[in-house]
């Protein structure tokens, strides 16, 4: 914590600068719709070290959240996750809210899959809570993110996490480690609503072997783990780039490639980090949003 003196003209508020971790689902199994229209899930979630930064800091009218962001087409009102989850604090803690400024620098993709927007909205509730000196438990926190969506929770938290229900009910599992991550997204959007309305209308689907990846996950046997990697979208919702992407990644020696959360962006796992970046390389010539990246053992990282 920092007081503010930068380019923001908060004059001498607090301040906290936050990264704020893109996540990929190892597993995404949707097993059933609920009668209020939600559905029960079971993920695999991992973080990796694609990020957003975040400055959190006091300052403006008294009661005011202002927020800024370096992409210009997204919101920056109330339809933003970020500014929900810093009126969701506000109202969980009851305490005054003495002017709040956001500012957030985007690297993380949108509407990607990723959920870049909930680990800006992590970010707002752990700097809200450091710079305000609440000093919530993780807990808390995270049911406050519950507040604001469902992954807000994970990317609270970050690691390797299996998620369950609607993605708030998480259970850590040990970290994966020594391996190297290539995401692309593709040119094609993905409408979450729609996939899950596919999802809805789907026979036959294929489910994926939840008990076999825990394992796996749990005696570090990453060979097995690779070969249970699976998301269910990939049955109902199309990504006509999804097959050559995969397609650049075995032929560079992907372990496991597979689309994250409703998609659109496909990632690969890589053993060698010099075949993730000529796979990458090679990718950057068709795809502009191509990444190369590590797996983290946290959702968020404060910087100052």
């Amino acid at each position: 914590m920092i007081e503010f003196t930068g380019k923001f003209n908060f004059h001498g508020g607090k301040l906290m600068k936050i990264n704020a971790y893109a996540k990929i689902n190892l597993m995404l199994d949707i097993l059933k719709r609920t009668e209020d229209g939600y559905h029960t899930l079971f993920m695999i979630m991992q973080s990796v070290g694609i990020y957003d930064e975040i400055t959190v800091a006091t300052g403006g009218r008294k009661g005011s959240v202002t927020l800024t962001c370096s992409n210009e087409s997204l919101p920056c009102d109330k339809k933003n996750i970020a500014y929900k989850a810093a009126c969701r604090f506000f109202e969980y803690t009851g305490i005054e809210n003495p002017g709040i400024k956001i500012h957030i620098e985007k690297h993380i993709p949108f509407a990607a899959g990723l959920a870049g927007g909930s680990a800006d909205g992590a970010a707002v509730i752990m700097g809200l809570d450091r710079i305000l000196g609440t000093s919530l438990p993780i807990e808390e926190l995270c049911k406050i993110g519950a507040l604001v969506g469902a992954d807000v929770p994970f990317c609270l938290k970050g690691g390797t996490m299996a998620a369950m229900d609607i993605g708030e009910v998480l259970a850590p599992l040990p970290p994966l480690e020594n391996v190297f991550f290539v995401l692309v997204k593709p040119h094609q959007d993905v409408s979450t609503k729609e996939a899950y309305d596919a999802f809805d209308s789907a026979v036959g689907i294929r489910h994926a072997d939840r008990d076999g990846i825990v394992r796996a996950l749990a005696t570090g046997n990453n060979k097995k783990m690779y070969s249970l990697i699976q998301n269910v979208f990939e049955q109902f919702v199309e990504v006509p780039e999804r097959i050559e992407i995969k397609a650049c990644m075995r032929k560079y020696g992907a372990a496991a490639s597979c689309m994250s959360g409703s998609g659109p962006t496909v990632y690969g796992i890589f053993e060698s980090e010099i075949s993730a970046r000529s796979c990458a390389n090679e990718l950057s010539k068709n795809f502009e949003e191509v990444f190369v990246c590590e797996p983290k053992k946290s959702g968020l990282e404060v910087t100052e």
